[in-house]
């Protein structure tokens, strides 16, 4: 009884000092500082434009060290927890209403476009946001909170508004102050669907950029180490599909031979992938390019006489197999005005 009367007036004393009490998580050490939350407009193409109440949603929370890219090396900005709304609920109850639906009336090419008051852009794919295995990891963030080095105490510096955050970003160039706008589009590219096309392979696919061709792959490189990922691959509309695992090279080391990441890439780079049908996925730059959870894209090369091969991607992070493209006929980067 005594020892429990000590540790209440301990917690009471702790409490009046504006600390808090010992626990086990790292991450609530520090004061929670609040900022504004925005009033965000979502357009484009979904059938209720409009602003939204982030208020009546839920409050998500993530962990993020933000860096940045320089020209000699990474510079590190500080580590925090953020609390906020994710863009998941944002546009939970966004009716989609795409403008290509006649043609491709799949989700998956479908991406977003987040603006500031600056009229700063960046890009995530539709997929980023809806089909990983982690959900709610973008964020607009309306509170922060210091990871402090127990050791040396470092104070990193916090944001004065608002914020745009992207939990599973290795170089954080998508985290912006102060976003406004939220707009979903399709990708406006012209593809051929060809629906059940059997048998469907193609012997090569081509990479371009923006137009400009960057090479024609016959057969993944043989620099490139593989990689086996076990899986369940499950459809969102067939369910499980196998559990056989993938074998193949980094999508993003394969992009890397033909381009260099630099700062715009990361924030408004987007590239779409496209079978033989035509079926085709978009996928940002940064969510191939510039992950930090190791959740990364395979190539994989099937047997080229192989209905869908000769090539796939495998999207590891993603809970659905939806955009693992079969038969692969092209990989487009584009970075989006």
């Amino acid at each position: 009884m005594k020892a429990k009367m000590i540790a209440m007036m301990s917690l009471a004393m702790l409490c009046a000092s504006g600390l808090k009490a010992q626990t086990n998580d790292f991450y609530d050490k520090a004061e929670t500082i609040k900022l504004k939350v925005p009033t965000i407009e979502i357009l484009g193409e979904i059938a209720n434009p409009g602003k939204r109440n982030l208020d009546e949603l839920p409050l998500r929370s993530v962990i993020v060290k933000e860096t940045r890219l320089q020209k000699d090396s990474d510079k590190f900005v500080g580590a925090y927890r953020y609390d906020g709304y994710s863009l998941y609920d944002i546009l939970n109850q966004s009716v989609i209403k795409k403008k290509n639906e006649a043609e491709f009336p799949s989700i998956i090419d479908l991406y977003v476009v987040v603006e500031n008051d600056k009229g700063e852009k960046v890009v995530f794919s539709w997929g980023e946001i809806y089909y990983p295995v982690h959900r709610h990891e973008i964020l607009i963030a309306t509170q922060v909170a210091r990871i402090v080095p127990s050791k040396t105490k470092e104070l990193w510096p916090l944001p004065s508004s608002s914020k745009l955050v992207v939990a599973s970003d290795l170089l954080t160039h998508r985290n912006i102050l102060n976003p406004t706008k939220i707009i979903v589009k399709s990708y406006s590219g012209n593809y051929e669907i060809r629906q059940n096309l059997s048998p469907m392979n193609s012997m090569s696919f081509l990479i371009s950029d923006k137009g400009r061709n960057l090479g024609t792959i016959n057969d993944l490189p043989a620099d490139l180490q593989k990689l086996t990922y076990p899986a369940v691959f499950y459809g969102r509309g067939r369910g499980i599909h196998g559990t056989t695992p993938f074998s193949g090279i980094l999508l993003k080391e394969l992009i890397a031979k033909y381009v260099k990441s630099d700062e715009r890439r990361l924030k408004t780079g987007l590239v779409e992938i496209a079978g033989k049908d035509g079926y085709h996925a978009s996928f940002s730059f940064s969510e191939i390019m510039n992950r930090n959870d190791q959740d990364e894209f395979l190539v994989i090369e099937k047997g080229k006489e192989a209905d869908g091969g000769a090539f796939q991607i495998f999207p590891a992070n993603d809970f659905f197999s939806d955009r693992a493209i079969k038969s692969v006929e092209s990989i487009k980067l584009e970075n989006v005005e």
